[in-house]
């Protein structure tokens, strides 16, 4: 989760609050609104934590690999077994504070009304929480606030993620399947972004364009630990990989910062995009590292900005090369790991230039 939206979250968990309250100034005559409120956050707080995946994680993959005939009824009981929780979870907290004269059992029993209601509010937020995982978590609070209705300028990092061998994939598996593959390795990237502080702003076939607004993205080089953490996740579950599709993605990933024009585009359908040499030259990197033999490249201007990079990886220059559509060369090394100990040398100069 994102810890600059967890501002989001709460009000959500405050919009369930407010819906008890709601519910028992409805049905109840207003008696009680704490057990109201309790009952409230219990019941919003147990269906958000099941819909990001903090609880039964299992369940939610399994149930997302169903036919979509299945899967929809089959979500729906998920649901009504969560509020069903929740309400015992907020029964119980209300009875042990003494905010109820029922008995315990009646605390925690769920009513036809109450699953009713809840339903109806659950319906609500997994809508709120669906459009912002459609466009983006940091896109969808950009589009609330709207900070990009006018043109900004800003220094902002971009990682372009792509994964090699998805077009001879497709040509083996064919395009369904090729999309299953391709939609499973996207969303092997969200906890590794959001651990990060990162947006996924945009899929371009089978690219994955990440940002951090600069200062954001250099703190602690989460735009360099970032990359190396979905790489970690995709090995440690390579025998799942194999067993499900028969290969473990690879990645190519290249990273690079500037200044870029940022603005909210379209009339019948709007996005913010970035207009400027950084994204076009983001996307150069990336096209150098098939010739310069690389799986990860920065350009030599983003690694001079970073303090330090993460705890194994050294930074070893690749020299300057000139790119299609660019007049000025770009100089770019090549991430990569390193034992304990076995730093290059050129790690070592990045760090004491960093520290001038």
């Amino acid at each position: 989760m994102l810890p600059q939206h967890r501002w989001f979250w709460a009000a959500l968990i405050a919009f369930c609050g407010g819906a008890g309250l709601l519910y028992n100034m409805l049905f109840a005559g207003g008696a009680t609104p704490l057990a109201g409120l309790v009952y409230g956050i219990a019941v919003g707080g147990v269906g958000l934590a099941f819909d990001r995946g903090l609880i039964l994680a299992g369940l939610q993959t399994r149930m997302r690999r169903l036919p979509a005939m299945i899967y929809v009824p089959a979500a729906e009981l998920a649901y009504v077994l969560m509020i069903a929780l929740g309400i015992a979870v907020g029964g119980f907290v209300v009875w042990a504070l003494g905010l109820t004269t029922d008995s315990l059992r009646d605390a925690v029993r769920i009513t036809p009304r109450v699953l009713a209601y809840s339903l109806a509010v659950s319906a609500l937020l997994v809508f709120v929480v669906r459009m912002r995982d459609l466009i983006g978590g940091e896109v969808f609070v950009n589009f609330l606030v709207g900070r990009y209705h006018q043109p900004v300028m800003e220094e902002r990092i971009f990682l372009f993620l792509d994964v090699v061998g998805s077009t001879a994939f497709a040509e083996t598996h064919g395009d369904l399947r090729a999309q299953a593959y391709l939609g499973a390795v996207f969303a092997t990237l969200a906890e590794p972004v959001r651990r990060n502080a990162g947006s996924t702003d945009d899929y371009i076939g089978d690219m994955a364009m990440i940002t951090w607004p600069m200062e954001r993205g250099l703190k602690n080089a989460r735009c360099v630990a970032c990359v190396f953490d979905v790489l970690d996740r995709i090995e440690a579950e390579a025998e799942a990989w194999k067993a499900r599709f028969g290969t473990v993605p690879r990645l190519r990933a290249a990273l690079h910062g500037g200044s870029v024009v940022t603005a909210e585009v379209g009339v019948d359908r709007h996005k913010i995009a970035y207009f400027g040499d950084a994204v076009n030259a983001t996307s150069r990197i990336e096209a150098l590292c098939r010739p310069l033999g690389a799986s990860v490249l920065i350009s030599q201007d983003l690694l001079s900005r970073l303090e330090s990079l993460p705890p194994g990886i050294e930074a070893r220059s690749m020299g300057t090369h000139s790119v299609r559509g660019r007049g000025q060369p770009i100089s770019v090394s090549s991430l990569e790991r390193v034992a304990p100990g076995d730093a290059a040398p050129d790690v070592a100069a990045h760090q004491v230039a960093a520290a001038q």
